[in-house]
């Protein structure tokens, strides 16, 4: 029994250490169009919106209505974060939403747009990174961004009302688990995990999912999501920096909003924004849209920010 157990050991040790250096996917012909992709839209346009995706995906997040905003807006612009996509993807590192804000800064400062007025369009984790964002066009110091206006999107920016999906809390306490857990995701528990989220018709196809994880996967990205999720602790250590923004600027605020997010729910969610936010315009999408708004009902998702951006 013992020489069985060892024949077993001897067996797995190798194909366990082959399966932990799994290379990455291949680029699907869209990912790679969309790695190359300009930001350049319709001519005569003076307007600019810069695009903030959520966790854990990307920019690609966008890739629906992409096609709809260049036809509206001059520049469109679109940045995978630190850690996500086909950005690097240090570790060890201390991934924060104050460092990803400082990035779309630099950015914006690199295409020469610091002195423009930018609309701000966001979802999720990029919901977050707006509000710091906000945070500091608030308090007018030179040298920040003007923002002329902002849309959220299913993103959990009320501490009390994010309800993170299991593995994320395993995640994002750190400990001996998380090297293990990352170490050993792979394209069936990134989309067992991942698809909960999206609503019962609005899932995405087995090729879309496919192009998220390798864009998880991309730089080995999956090793450094548990530091990346420390932004769920950062947002609760500064509730009151991050929402205090929203509450307090004077600039237009739309919210678009998948009602059948299991992540920010219906109504606990949607109650609490009206009640802190109360000059903020609303757009609820059909009952069955969930936490990816933009990739499940893009028309309706345009639809819905093409009406707020045309009201001022």
């Amino acid at each position: 029994m013992r020489e069985w157990w060892v024949q077993v050991g001897l067996l797995a040790v190798p194909l366990l250490a082959a399966y932990l250096h799994i290379p990455p996917p291949q680029l699907s012909p869209a990912l790679h169009s969309w790695k190359s992709s300009d930001s350049v839209g319709v001519v005569g346009s003076p307007e600019i919106v810069v695009l903030l995706h959520g966790f854990p995906t990307s920019s690609y997040d966008w890739y629906k209505i992409w096609e709809g905003l260049t036809l509206r807006f001059h520049r469109v612009i679109a940045l995978d974060f630190l850690g996500f996509g086909f950005s690097d993807k240090p570790r060890p590192h201390h991934y924060s939403i104050f460092e990803q804000a400082s990035i779309v800064e630099a950015l914006l400062r690199h295409l020469g747009l610091q002195n423009r007025r930018l609309n701000l369009l966001s979802h999720d984790y990029g919901d977050i990174v707006a509000q710091e964002l906000l945070y500091r066009y608030k308090q007018n110091r030179s040298g920040r961004l003007t923002i002329k206006s902002l849309c959220l999107s299913n993103g959990g920016i009320f501490p009390e009302t994010h309800r993170p999906l299991l593995l994320q809390k395993l995640l994002k306490d750190g400990g001996v688990l998380s090297p293990i857990l990352t170490r050993l995701m792979n394209f069936f528990v990134f989309s067992r995990g991942l698809t909960p989220v999206f609503g019962p018709y609005t899932r995405p196809s087995e090729s879309e999912l496919w192009d998220m994880w390798a864009g998880v996967r991309n730089n080995d990205g999956n090793l450094v999501i548990d530091s990346l999720l420390q932004y769920i602790n950062q947002r609760k250590k500064f509730r009151r920096r991050w929402v205090g923004a929203l509450a307090s600027v004077t600039i237009p605020i739309h919210f678009i909003y998948g009602p059948l997010d299991p992540v920010n729910p219906y109504p606990e969610f949607l109650e609490l924004y009206r009640k802190t936010l109360p000059r903020s315009t609303v757009s609820i999408l059909d009952d069955h849209i969930s936490h990816y708004p933009q990739l499940e009902d893009p028309m309706g998702f345009l639809n819905a920010y093409m009406g707020f951006i045309n009201a001022f």
